[in-house]
């Protein structure tokens, strides 16, 4: 079943992480259970993210209650930022572990140790990447819908888990047919410096959404799109500027009209743009100024010093 056949109200970013959660717990045991019978460094490696899966999908869930809180007197704007924090702490848990694996393996990369039961090992790993990948598939597609960066850390957090246990996988299956033990830690060492990739991209996404980044090309375009559509031999737009938080959209920009229209056309107008800005982007906020066509307002103070500074030095 595809996740477009599934309402979207069971699909909510509460209920995904609690299942999360779950499959945490039961990959932990799975992979835990493949490292005591093999005592593969890469099977340890694999068992130590999950446990890191486990504390991220608690805290992600802890940071997506929060978001989801009301605005307040103190949070005119909202909650919606707590999920950066969420996405932070996981890249931050996800260096981390790599770090921990690095030191478990490489001691094992010179002195290399035998290892036993490989097919119980094999079999416990690829049943819990399967687990992992099944549910990041639904995840990916609940955090397009929720426009949650809480649930799409998750879910990459998950892929990387399915990545590592591949690698790992690999590693065995090599030792298994060489017989070259230093495999295994080799194994190990890719792993690590795959999760640390991902783990410090999911810290650079965290920050650039703490930063009030623009929004998305396609949602932008989208804005345009809706601003043009509008009489543009007596309307015109200026200053516009995005943000996204979490999962809202904002918008700022300047509505020039002309000046002889009474104050209850223009905010009729005014009204008209802000209904067709939310219908064309969910969850979005529109601030607009409305000013006559022939006023320019001033936005930038840095700028506009140096302009008033530039003119006075010609005089």
């Amino acid at each position: 079943m595809t996740t477009s056949y599934l309402p979207t109200r069971l699909l909510t970013p509460t209920r995904l992480l609690w299942a999360s959660i779950a499959v945490a717990v039961t990959t932990i045991t799975l992979k835990t259970g493949a490292w005591y019978v093999t005592d593969s460094v890469g099977l340890l490696s694999d068992a130590m993210e999950s446990f890191v899966n486990l504390a991220s999908a608690i805290f992600a869930l802890m940071m997506v209650t929060i978001a989801q809180r009301p605005a307040d007197e103190e949070h005119p704007y909202g909650h919606h930022k707590a999920e950066y924090f969420s996405s932070g702490f996981e890249g931050i848990l996800i260096v981390g572990v790599a770090f921990g694996i690095i030191w478990a393996a490489a001691s094992r990369l010179f002195t290399p140790q035998p290892l036993q039961e490989l097919g119980w090992g094999l079999a416990l790993s690829i049943l819990s990447s399967a687990l992992n990948g099944l549910l990041a598939w639904v995840m990916f597609s609940a955090a397009r819908a929720h426009r949650s960066i809480a649930l799409e850390a998750d879910a990459r957090h998950l892929v990387t888990d399915v990545w590592t246990s591949a690698g790992v996988v690999l590693g065995l299956a090599g030792v298994a047919l060489t017989g070259w033990l230093w495999l295994d830690a080799l194994a190990a060492i890719g792993v690590a410096l795959n999760i640390l990739w991902e783990g410090g991209h999911l810290m650079w996404r965290s920050a650039q959404g703490l930063m009030d980044e623009a929004v998305e090309p396609e949602v932008l375009q989208n804005i345009q799109t809706t601003m043009t559509s509008f009489d543009q031999q007596t309307i015109r737009f200026d200053h516009v500027i995005t943000r996204r938080s979490g999962q809202r959209r904002f918008v700022d920009l300047h509505m020039h009209m002309p000046s002889h229209w009474t104050l209850g056309r223009a905010a009729a107008v005014r009204t008209e743009l802000e209904q067709a800005l939310m219908r064309a982007v969910p969850g979005l906020r529109a601030t607009i100024q409305l000013l006559p066509t022939d006023v320019e307002a001033h936005v930038d103070e840095v700028k506009d010093l140096s302009a008033a500074q530039h003119v006075k030095a010609s005089k």
